[in-house]
């Protein structure tokens, strides 16, 4: 899939970040590339570049240099700057990304890699859990023409910036060039703001979803992986992870008949997983599984989010059951293979905070949340409502060698344009089963969840 090459952001040059904010936010350390990141290919450090290193050492980032090149090229360019370095790094290969994080003493989560190639530089970033920069390639002087690889980067770049949930996942660090005249201004002698087509009117989005849902049944009748289809009435031995959650929210602004309508959707939809048999190198897809929601089925009026709004819809409310699945799954060595996310700040969280309680996305059929079976033996999954809660079982033959946690770090709220953001980092830790060594740590969502609920509603102290 195109995701594993999409940047966290994209911005024109190491000089349109602003490294202040990406310090406020938890960054500590920062990975450049050299040629055609920080200067022409095969240049030396401009004056420019040393002030900018000497500036974000002021800030107090540690810096690191990661380049394909020899290390002769790495210690010329170096000569000024004070920065440890891999030379001959043969990116996108992860070894020189993990071993430039323990070079700096950092966790992972706390460094983000700045380069220009998004099939070296952004790749490797993604494959090692590290966030990344895209910068715009420096060219030499009158050079004019385009490589073919740039072709591909522009054409995938082109679907990413269409992509609202993979852009700005920092949080917007592009700093914007001042303007004379306010957008307000431009808007009235340019004419009408420009939209994207699914959102001029009401008529337009109902196209543009039934173009993806084509696509997707398209897609899927190309898919040559092995869907899970086998129920069965009884339960396997072993569970490995067990979830519950209460199906009707209250409070202030919540609709309590939606909420009674979720909960009647998630009933039918559960009857159609529960007890499935996920075999050993088959996958689970929840729509193909849970298949249309539609009226005639019984699904009713519930919560849905569409462009940052939560509105009534057929079926609205899967979402909580795609997300019990998600967190039943995180608990386990499944492979999670497809995972959308929206908002997990729908509604203040009730006594103690649970990473992974919400944010899930699914929507038939183009937003679907899907695993794979990577073990040697059958998995399965049984849900079912019970007393006003969804009830949630992963369950396996015997035992796996290694347990499961989900972990979170940095929660707070933070306030941008006016709006307050739900800001974390959310981990799966693995441990060995016997002795409780750390055997992994894998960054699962770097959490950035617009609130939708009332802003009272949210302690002083979590807003930073």
């Amino acid at each position: 899939m195109l995701k594993k090459y999409y940047p966290y952001e994209c911005v024109p040059n190491v000089y349109m970040i602003d490294y202040k904010k990406l310090y406020k936010n938890g960054y500590r350390g920062l990975i450049f590339d050299i040629d055609m990141t920080l200067v022409p290919h095969g240049d030396d450090a401009t004056e420019k570049v040393e002030k900018l290193f000497d500036y974000l050492h002021k800030i107090g980032f540690k810096t690191f240099i990661l380049s394909d090149n020899d290390e002769q090229r790495v210690e010329r360019f170096l000569k000024n700057i004070e920065c440890p370095y891999i030379a001959n790094a043969n990116k996108p290969c992860t070894d020189a990304f993990n071993k430039a994080v323990e070079m700096m003493e950092l966790k992972k989560s706390e460094v983000v890699m700045i380069g220009d190639q998004m099939f070296y530089d952004i790749l490797g970033a993604n494959k090692s859990n590290i966030a990344s920069i895209m910068v715009h390639y420096l060219p030499h002087p009158g050079e004019t023409e385009v490589p073919k690889r740039r072709k591909v980067e522009h054409a995938i770049l082109r679907i990413y910036h269409a992509d609202k949930k993979a852009c700005k996942r920092l949080g917007d660090i592009c700093l914007k060039k001042k303007k004379e005249k306010t957008d307000k201004s431009d808007i009235k002698k340019s004419g009408k703001e420009r939209k994207l087509f699914c959102d001029i009117c009401p008529a337009t989005y109902f196209i543009s979803t039934e173009k993806e849902i084509v696509k997707r049944h398209i897609k899927n009748m190309m898919n040559k992986d092995v869907l899970a289809t086998d129920k069965k009435d009884y339960k396997l031995l072993n569970l490995v992870s067990e979830h519950s959650n209460t199906l009707i929210k209250t409070g202030p602004g919540i609709d309590p008949v939606l909420q009674e309508n979720k909960a009647i959707n998630i009933d039918i939809a559960c009857k159609k997983i529960n007890g499935l048999i996920i075999h050993p190198g088959e996958t689970f897809s929840f729509w193909r599984t849970v298949g249309n929601t539609t009226k005639s089925k019984g699904y009713k009026d519930g919560r849905v989010i569409i462009g940052n709004k939560v509105i009534p819809g057929i079926g609205g409310g899967l979402c909580n059951l795609s997300n019990t699945i998600h967190y039943l799954v995180e608990h386990s060595p499944l492979e999670v293979t497809e995972f959308h996310t929206h908002s997990d700040a729908l509604a203040p969280d009730h006594g103690e905070r649970v990473p992974l309680s919400s944010g899930t996305s699914v929507s038939y059929n183009y937003i679907d949340f899907c695993f794979k079976n990577t073990t040697s033996q059958d998995v399965q999954l049984c849900l079912w409502c019970e007393d006003g809660k969804l009830m949630g079982e992963l369950r396996s033959e015997c035992e796996f060698p290694y347990v499961y946690e989900i972990t979170e770090e940095g929660h707070h709220f933070h306030r941008e344009n006016g709006k307050l953001y739900r800001i974390s980092k959310i981990y799966r830790v693995t441990k060995n089963r016997n002795n409780k060594e750390l055997v992994d740590k894998k960054l699962i969502w770097d959490n950035h969840s617009e609130v939708m609920f009332d802003y009272s509603l949210i302690p002083e102290d979590q807003i930073q």
